[in-house]
């Protein structure tokens, strides 16, 4: 891949400073449009709860931990929500890894090449 195919790990911020992630059209905090990008990418988060799922939809590996990552840059703080590529625990530090398949397209519920079936994991640093 090339620096301009390299998937991005991307937070969005409205005018006011909020940051959130997902994105939103509107910020869920104040109601302004959500008009700047935070890349957290190359970043480390602290992971601040997590669980491992046992029971998973098909097509999703077995177990699946699953944590909700806190990462902290210029405008404050902002928590993702994704899968992990080990064990982890309360506090430890994490940076997102991109990965190609989150799940298995052949045993997915849902079926097309519309779906998207990339995306971000988080790996113990």
């Amino acid at each position: 891949m090339t620096a301009e195919t390299t998937p991005q790990l991307l937070a969005h911020a409205c005018e006011s400073g909020h940051v959130t992630y997902p994105a939103h059209p509107r910020c869920p905090d104040c109601g302004s449009e959500q008009t700047d990008t935070v890349d957290l990418t190359a970043e480390t988060g602290t992971v601040v709860s997590w669980t491992t799922v046992e029971s998973t939809p098909p097509g999703v590996r077995e177990p699946n931990t699953l944590a909700l990552v806190e990462f902290s840059h210029d405008r404050g703080q902002v928590r993702v929500l994704g899968g992990t590529t080990a064990d982890v625990s309360l506090g430890t530090e994490v940076t997102p890894v991109y990965v190609e398949q989150l799940r298995d397209p052949e045993q997915s519920v849902r079926n097309g090449a519309d779906q998207p079936w990339d995306g971000f994991r988080f790996e113990p640093a």
